[in-house]
């Protein structure tokens, strides 16, 4: 691998073209390994969120969701700050104006990319709060409709159409989602409610990455860092108002260790899911980037059935959960095909 390849992640908008995941070279090799770095990132990030908002029962998800998006930043401004990564494309190469800002980008490209930042926000503080309302099986159940959302914005921002055998495979998981979710003994209106609308933000940014991405002259690190920068500030002052804050110093177990290691895994754990989703979406698409999140939820499934429980034993949520994971697998094969 070229040195330059090594230092600078692929950039958002390099690959024009939605390819097999993969074919044997150099680039589709990327795009699977990408695949696979998300699912893990994805399936262990659930698994701390889930440690601290419900085994400790912390009241704040945007205190978590702020001390993510500090870390990230945080990491981004040293490795940016000693020249061990670039927040510009190869072909966008860093400007003098770039070196000596301190922000590292000019002001106009904050502004250019704000659209994402908003659609970033919306992801994050929807998918943390989501996260509470219902057991870790629904969960995964009910954010497989994420990829009907997917589609459908990707048609109206870009135009974007699939073929009859994609179509048919995300009907699948549609139907297996409601399956699943047809005699959950745990309903909850507003659970599942926060969990639709998460789907619907987690669509606007996953689409939102390439069309903003492609104009803006960052790489995944760049577009991550405005998120940070833009965000950042927002989410502290919302956290402010809303007393969350102040409910965060009061938390009785604020102080215990391992409160303490399940908060700092899951901002490190944040920061490695947000560069593979910006990763996977360029490499691949974002619809691509929707499925692999539904294949990871089996085994989101079965560790969080076995760690936090939640949902009785039930034939027809497992036929729903299988019918999911099938047509999961069926739009995998399609892609590894080339279809």
């Amino acid at each position: 691998m070229a040195e330059r390849d090594r230092i600078l992640p692929m950039a958002v908008g390099d690959v024009r073209k939605e390819e097999p995941l993969w074919k044997g070279d150099g680039m589709t090799k990327r795009g699977a390994m990408a695949a696979i770095t998300y699912m893990t990132c994805a399936v262990l990030l659930v698994m701390f969120n889930k440690a601290v908002l419900s085994s400790y029962n912390f009241p704040c998800a945007n205190v978590i969701t702020l001390l993510q998006m500090i870390t990230s930043t945080t990491v981004l401004y040293a490795l940016r700050s000693r020249n061990m990564i670039s927040f510009r494309t190869v072909e966008g190469r860093n400007t003098l104006a770039d070196m000596s800002s301190k922000l590292f980008i000019p002001l106009e490209t904050y502004i250019h990319t704000s659209p994402l930042s908003v659609a970033y926000l919306l992801y994050m503080i929807m998918g943390m709060a989501s996260i509470r309302g219902v057991n870790v099986p629904m969960y995964t159940t009910l954010r497989r409709t994420t990829v009907v959302f997917t589609m459908i914005f990707e048609y109206l921002l870009s135009g974007k159409k699939h073929s009859p055998t994609i179509i048919a495979s995300v009907g699948v998981i549609l139907l297996g989602a409601f399956v699943a979710g047809a005699r959950d003994l745990s309903f909850d209106f507003n659970g599942y409610a926060i969990v639709i609308i998460s789907n619907i933000t987690t669509a606007i940014y996953l689409t939102t990455i390439a069309r903003i991405g492609k104009s803006s002259g960052l790489n995944s690190f760049g577009l991550m860092w405005c998120n940070g920068v833009i965000c950042g500030p927002v989410l502290f002052l919302w956290s402010f108002f809303s007393g969350e804050l102040e409910m965060t110093m009061h938390f009785p177990q604020l102080y215990s260790p391992v409160f303490q290691v399940m908060m700092l895994l899951s901002c490190m754990m944040a920061f490695c899911l947000n560069y593979a989703i910006f990763l996977n979406t360029t490499l691949n698409s974002a619809l691509t980037q929707t499925i692999c999140g539904n294949l990871k939820d089996f085994f989101t499934v079965i560790i969080g059935w076995l760690l936090f429980g939640g949902l009785p034993f039930d034939w027809l949520n497992i036929v729903g959960q299988s019918l999911g994971f099938f047509g999961s697998g069926v739009y995998a094969f399609i892609k590894i095909k080339g279809k």
